[in-house]
């Protein structure tokens, strides 16, 4: 697989009305990418008029959006084939739309969110039922970890792509000063590292201890139209049954969600990226 992403986007269809929502969301980011688009279903659970459905959807993906759209058919579990053609295919996105009600049961094991925590490719989880056309706002929460910079790099190249404002947010939930001031401090100089690149941006800093919450409630408040997040790659058994903010955010908000799995780093302490 090369390092450099294909300009197709990956969209797996069910006979879930969410699932064409998300095929409808990546019209816009077919037509900015230049992309084409490529519609896929397993047959675990699926009807077989699924078929001639997703012929019918390509032709009007293909007339909406003026690119290339192409289907294709796989056996086997939904999740894990997501992952062994969208490594084939190395795409710019994989468009997955979510149930609107997701139980804690139903996210241990083979599911959604293990998907999206372990590709290797962008993921945008989509589960609310209206959603704009394109992008004008794009959340951006922060911490200090090292994964920071990546995640402020994607951000300015989507808010590029998009001619969209970054909304910066930071949850203060230490009582650790020290801790609190370099948060603070990050979240100034990523807002002059954005600024400085042409891009417009805000930045909010609260206090809270449910942060998954605050930053969707956040995201409400501004209207945002797309949360970009990092995932891990691997979680502990505490991470796992508590949940992770990333999880979270996920399973429970109805505005679409980014993931990106960060790049793997030796040295794994916390580092000012700028």
């Amino acid at each position: 697989m090369s390092n450099s992403p294909t300009n197709c986007i990956l969209v797996p269809i069910d006979s879930t009305d969410q699932t064409i929502i998300a095929l409808h969301q990546s019209y816009n980011l077919a037509k900015l990418t230049n992309s084409k688009i490529i519609l896929m279903s397993v047959d675990e659970g699926v009807p077989p008029f699924m078929k001639n459905r997703l012929a019918e959807l390509a032709k009007e993906a293909s007339i909406a959006t003026g690119q290339s759209v192409e289907t294709m058919e796989r056996k086997g579990n939904v999740y894990e084939e997501i992952v062994k053609v969208a490594d084939v295919l190395n795409p710019l996105f994989i468009m997955i739309g979510l149930s609107s009600k997701i139980t804690i049961g139903k996210i241990i094991g083979k599911n959604a969110f293990k998907m999206v925590r372990e590709s290797n490719h962008p993921v945008i989880t989509i589960k609310g039922k209206e959603h704009r056309d394109g992008c004008k706002t794009i959340l951006l929460p922060l911490d200090l970890s090292k994964e920071t910079r990546e995640k402020v790099d994607k951000a300015i190249e989507l808010a590029r792509l998009f001619n969209a404002t970054i909304r910066v947010i930071s949850i203060l939930t230490s009582s650790d000063e020290f801790f609190e001031n370099k948060l603070i401090s990050l979240s100034n100089q990523v807002w002059k590292r954005i600024k400085d690149e042409g891009v417009r941006c805000t930045i909010k800093t609260l206090r809270g201890k449910d942060v998954p919450q605050m930053i969707l409630d956040y995201g409400h408040e501004v209207d945002a139209d797309l949360i970009l997040i990092m995932t891990k790659a691997e979680l502990s058994m505490k991470e796992f049954f508590i949940g992770t903010v990333a999880q979270r955010i996920i399973n429970e908000s109805d505005i679409p969600v980014l993931s990106y799995r960060p790049m793997e780093r030796k040295d794994t302490s916390v580092f000012n990226p700028f």
